[in-house]
């Protein structure tokens, strides 16, 4: 099938970065995600693009909004109050 995907292609497929999983299953755009999370747009970018990595601290926050987006915005929120 032309479809399938060789061995070689499969190992030369990067995974997506982590800012960028956490991003999508919130669903927004990279300006509306870093406002909601209080994140530089600029560093969101070079995750992104895997320009950077992030920060140790960074990576457990994009973790956890991974897992659990609402309940993360709900708690940053709150904080920012």
């Amino acid at each position: 099938m032309a479809d399938e995907m060789t061995d070689e292609a499969l190992s030369k497929m990067r995974p997506m970065p982590l800012a960028k999983r956490a991003r999508a299953v919130t669903g927004l755009t990279q300006a509306a995600f870093c406002e909601r999370f209080g994140i530089p747009l600029t560093c969101q970018r070079d995750w992104e693009q895997g320009r950077a990595s992030p920060p140790e601290a960074s990576a457990s926050y994009l973790t956890a909004i991974l897992h659990d987006h609402a309940a993360v915005a709900a708690a940053f929120n709150a904080a920012a109050e």
